[in-house]
C-alpha cells in the first residue's frame, strides 16, 4: 500500500497532537493518498479466466485473486462459504473482475473484422459470426485463412484495453 512520498505520522505537526482531526476527517484523508497498485496481467489473466461457472475478485486487502463457485454443479466448499462470509462482513473489500458479460467477446470478432482489409477474408468471417455456432466458425475461418497470430494479438490487445478500463473504473493504479 502506497504513503505518500515524504511524508510519515506526525511530520510537519509541531506541537500538534495527530489527533487533532477527527477520525472520520483523517480517514478520509487517508483513503485520497492510499491508492492500490495491480499487475495488468492479473487482471487480464481474470479477464481470460471469466466464465459462468465461477465468480473472480480482486482481495483489495491481499491483493490477490479470489474465486467462488458459481455453479450449483459443483457445490460450495467450506473455503466458499468462508468467502462468502468475508465478503458479506466487508463488501468493499472485494471487487468483481470483468465478468463474461462484461467482455462482449462477440463485439470483438465484430471489430477484428471490421479492422480487416477488404476481401475474401473479410467477407467469410463477417459470413461466419451470424447465427448459431457463430464462435466456432469464426475460429475456423480465422485458422483457414491464417489469421490465428492476428486474432490473438488482437484479443490480447481488446483484454488489455478491457484490463486498463476496468483498472480506472475502480480507482487503481497498474503496473505492466
Amino acid at each position: 500500500r502506497n504513503q505518500a512520498a515524504g511524508c510519515s505520522a506526525g511530520e510537519g505537526t509541531e506541537g500538534r497532537s495527530e489527533r487533532s482531526l477527527p477520525m472520520r476527517q483523517r480517514k478520509e484523508i487517508q483513503e485520497v493518498l492510499w491508492k492500490m497498485t495491480i499487475r495488468l496481467k492479473q487482471v487480464i489473466e481474470a479477464i481470460e479466466e471469466a466464465n459462468e461457472v465461477f465468480t473472480l475478485m480482486l482481495d483489495t486487502k491481499t491483493g490477490e485473486t479470489v474465486c467462488l463457485t458459481d455453479s450449483p454443479m459443483f457445490g460450495m466448499t467450506e473455503e466458499d462459504k468462508a468467502l462468502i462470509r468475508e465478503i458479506e462482513d466487508a463488501p468493499d473489500r472485494f471487487l468483481l473482475f470483468p465478468t463474461g458479460y462484461d467482455i462482449h467477446q462477440y463485439r470483438i470478432m465484430e471489430d477484428f473484422i471490421d479492422q480487416l482489409p477488404s476481401g475474401r477474408a473479410r467477407d467469410e468471417l463477417a459470413g461466419a459470426i451470424h447465427g448459431k455456432g457463430a464462435f466456432r466458425r469464426f475460429k475456423q475461418s480465422v485458422r483457414y485463412h491464417g489469421l490465428e497470430q492476428d486474432w490473438y494479438d488482437y484479443l490480447d490487445g481488446a483484454y488489455r484495453e478491457l484490463a486498463i478500463r476496468w483498472c480506472a473504473e475502480n480507482g487503481l493504479d497498474y503496473v505492466e
